[in-house]
């Protein structure tokens, strides 16, 4: 066998490979103060949860101080002095969303010291591709309403679902991630304590990871003052997830096949207030009033209605391992898939 035979086989070999089961990954951006504001656009768009929120575009965040950056913090928050006309725009706030896209094998690592609470509140960090739901959604941290624990949730397109047992520490809740049943709901996965609100803020915030592969989505969490792994806690340029034990929320390609129902995913991060979840369950969580009357007139009630950023890092795979038997893509490029 000649030299060149011997490499196209192995070429073929490789053209037949497209999984990684196990990989190193290297740091590609970093997110740190003013960076947000320039690897972020500000979507000034109607909010597609119907919420009672007026997304501004980035002159007028800046101009009301929604958003601030330092040499070390990012601030995201909504308006909290005005008292709002009924009939008019929604309380003033701010959805971003990441300039670049980031394919299977990636890694997020957002290093927050503080998040959005209060009663009607909607925060969320987390990913979407383009053509929702067709390209998928992950949902990294989101929750409403002052309750304490994380939600973690996938929403895909028909034909992924999750199996009812899986090796995570978190509860799962519904196990299929189709958005077209169940208004929406999603796959989700509970959290533990200190994972979201004000619980989440008195303990001085923590970390969230999201890994997306070709072979699972998983996501970890640690609160300040715990074990945190060192690549985590030191913003290291390399990490391994091998070490970092088991997720919150496991999403393996059981019978969801990753590569087909997630695309290229932008990170969006966004406050929104009532609209279809906070809403629907706000009389149920020991909230005021109702939902609308009480983000229209207590402005003050959201003072703490903001993030603080301390780090949000992305990483690609690096020097994968591939699964002989399965896809079609080129595993010379390490976003091949």
């Amino acid at each position: 066998m000649t030299p060149s035979s011997t490499w196209s086989k192995l070429i073929f070999g490789f053209s037949c490979a497209s999984t990684v089961l196990a990989a190193s990954y290297r740091v590609q951006d970093t997110y740190i103060g003013h960076s947000f504001l320039d690897g972020f656009t500000f979507q000034n768009i109607a909010d597609p949860t119907h919420g009672r929120v007026n997304y501004v575009d980035a002159g007028t965040a800046a101009r009301e101080n929604l958003t601030f950056a330092s040499s070390t913090n990012f601030i995201a928050r909504s308006d909290f002095t005005t008292v709002l006309n009924p009939s008019g725009p929604g309380r003033n706030s701010v959805r971003l969303m990441s300039k670049k896209q980031y394919r299977i094998g990636t890694v997020l690592i957002a290093n927050l010291h503080h998040m959005p609470e209060g009663c009607g509140t909607w925060p969320a960090f987390w990913t979407v591709g383009d053509n929702w739901p067709n390209n998928g959604e992950i949902d990294i941290l989101e929750g409403v309403n002052n309750v304490g624990n994380n939600q973690g949730t996938l929403h895909t397109s028909p034909g992924c679902t999750m199996p009812g047992s899986r090796s995570q520490t978190g509860t799962a809740l519904q196990n299929d991630c189709n958005v077209w049943i169940n208004s929406n709901t999603g796959c989700g996965v509970s959290f533990g304590s200190r994972s979201f609100g004000p619980s989440f803020n008195a303990n001085g915030g923590g970390w969230y990871a999201m890994e997306l592969t070709a072979n699972f989505v998983k996501i970890w969490f640690w609160a300040r003052g715990t074990s945190v792994p060192s690549d985590v806690s030191g913003g290291s340029a390399t990490i391994n997830t091998n070490n970092w034990g088991t997720p919150v929320a496991y999403f393996p390609n059981t019978s969801c096949n990753i590569n087909s129902h997630f695309g290229p995913q932008n990170i969006i991060i966004n406050l929104t207030f009532c609209g279809d979840w906070a809403g629907s369950v706000y009389g149920s969580n020991n909230c005021p009033s109702t939902c609308n009357d009480f983000v229209n007139n207590n402005p003050g009630a959201f003072q703490n209605a903001y993030f603080d950023f301390l780090s949000l890092r992305a990483y690609a795979v690096e020097n994968p391992i591939w699964d002989m038997a399965e896809g079609s893509q080129n595993p010379m490029s390490p976003h091949a898939i």
